[in-house]
């Protein structure tokens, strides 16, 4: 028994040995479509490459956002979101897929046992009288297990691995997109309170102000037009304060929502923070060394791979299948004589397929592989121009933003002390209520205008540190199952 499960083993071990090559092409990066440097002008700011400064990818969330409070934001939301909960969920279905394909590769081993009784008629039967015939049989087998001379089950295999590393780089570009979108509603909940504080204040101001010109239009000393005008005002921060309550709301339900559950309001900020981050700047680093390294430009890559695999498989079509089936058993008309002498019986039913005719489905199956895999490099071309424009973009925006809130800054302080002394004038009834009041105008939208700017500009990090492939794990390649 022993020397025929061995002789059965044997040539199919040597058969084995044969597979593990493709005919899939031999994949090779596509050039970047991109320029080798990033965008110079008036906008940009000139900085020098340090080739000592750690890149942003290589930045932990942890060690860029230091505020105590959005860290907090950020562990919950990576522990209750939805979306990041799916793309891990998918990663697993993936790698099951991926081992269910692998296991393609090997022989599917099987032990069986079967017994039948069954009565033969007279008609059929060769001894012309009826009969009872009793057959038992156990045995272990190879079913229906195809030998992978051409590659076609390998590269079936190679799409799905890649297709598994495809779902691990989704997964992080899921998880950068959610700690850069914590930290921008973070901001923005933060920017609208102190735009709601700065109505309130407003408003508690042109509220002293209407009763001051009430009571000397009562005197005689103020007309009715000062007095309409300044009730103009205490009207508007009163629709500024309806709406910025709306914001805020609004606000704290999305911080809701991204969060994946109700946030404590201790962890709700209260003004913008300036400590949001320790780094003032942030290098960006060379084109071809930061857009490569981004999560979804590697996945498109994985899929493209993915894609170049299945031309292989297409290929191997046009070339015969060959597909083994046998066992090795023992087999008996009686249960008890099962496992005695001579009760052995085996099996052996090798099958090839060689295709001859089926009307060009199988070119037509080759091109659509190649069409596909065209596709995909448009996509990873695409998924590199993107990247490098979000890039480019924040890198404009960086460049002018300090500019913008130091202009912000001057214009609010100047029109504070334009306020102070028209409000004087008026006051000592050398000016008309209008000059005061357009003024006051004027500082309300400086004021609002520099919390935006501020605003921005901390936006403008966050989305820096996003674009260049911060806020995930540091980059290593996906652990193979």
């Amino acid at each position: 028994m022993k020397s025929k499960i061995a002789a059965l083993c044997l040539p199919m071990a040597a058969l084995l040995c044969l597979e593990g090559c493709t005919m899939a092409p031999r994949y090779v990066r596509p050039e970047a479509p991109t320029a080798a440097v990033w965008p110079s002008g008036s906008a940009y700011q000139e900085r020098g490459e340090s080739q000592s400064a750690k890149e942003v990818a290589d930045i932990p969330w942890q060690e860029f956002f230091v505020d105590q409070q959005l860290q907090k934001l950020i562990i919950l939301a990576l522990e209750n979101n939805r979306d990041l909960r799916i793309a891990a969920l998918n990663i697993e279905r993936s790698r099951a897929q991926y081992r269910i394909q692998r296991a393609e590769l090997f022989p599917q081993i099987d032990a069986t046992a079967a017994g039948s009784k069954q009565r033969i008629p007279e008609t059929l039967s060769t001894t012309g009288q009826a009969e009872t015939v009793h057959q038992y049989n156990v045995g272990v087998g190879v079913s229906a297990y195809e030998l992978d001379l051409f590659g076609r089950v390998q590269s079936l295999k190679d799409q799905a691995l890649e297709q598994y590393l495809a779902t691990e780089q989704a997964r992080r570009t899921v998880q950068i997109s959610l700690v850069a979108e914590v930290a921008t509603q973070y901001l923005t909940l933060a920017a609208d309170r102190e735009l709601l504080a700065l109505a309130q204040n407003t408003l508690d101001a042109q509220q002293s102000t209407y009763q001051l010109i009430q009571r000397r239009f009562e005197m005689g000393a103020s007309s009715e037009l000062d007095l309409r005008q300044a009730q103009t005002r205490v009207d508007a921060a009163r629709v500024d304060i309806a709406r910025y309550l709306t914001l805020v709301a609004q606000d704290e339900n999305g911080l809701n929502l991204v969060v994946g559950s109700t946030v404590p309001a201790e962890l709700l900020p209260q003004t913008l923070s300036e400590t949001l981050t320790t780094m003032k700047d942030i290098s960006p680093g060379l084109p071809s060394e930061v857009l490569l390294r981004r999560p979804d430009v590697l996945q498109a890559e994985n899929q493209l791979k993915g894609f170049n695999a299945n031309i292989g498989a297409a290929r191997a079509a046009f070339f015969p299948r060959i597909t083994l089936v046998s066992s090795v058993g023992v087999g008996s008309d009686e249960l008890s004589g099962l496992f005695k002498s001579g009760s052995g019986a085996w099996a052996f039913a090798p099958q090839i397929v060689l295709p001859i005719f089926d009307a060009g489905s199988r070119w037509a199956s080759l091109k659509v592989a190649e069409v596909d895999r065209d596709i995909a490099v448009a996509r990873y071309e695409k998924a590199i121009q993107t990247a490098f424009r979000e890039v480019a973009d924040a890198l404009a925006q960086r460049g002018t933003i300090d500019d913008q809130v130091a202009a912000q800054q001057s214009l609010t302080d100047a029109t504070a002390m334009s306020y102070r002394l028209s409000q004087a004038r008026y006051e000592k009834g050398v000016d008309s209520y209008l000059n005061a009041l357009d003024s006051q105008r004027s500082l309300y939208d400086a004021q609002k205008g520099l919390i935006a700017t501020r605003l921005t500009r901390l936006q403008n990090l966050v989305t820096l540190y996003k674009v260049l492939g911060g806020g995930g794990e540091i980059a290593s390649a996906p652990q193979i199952p």
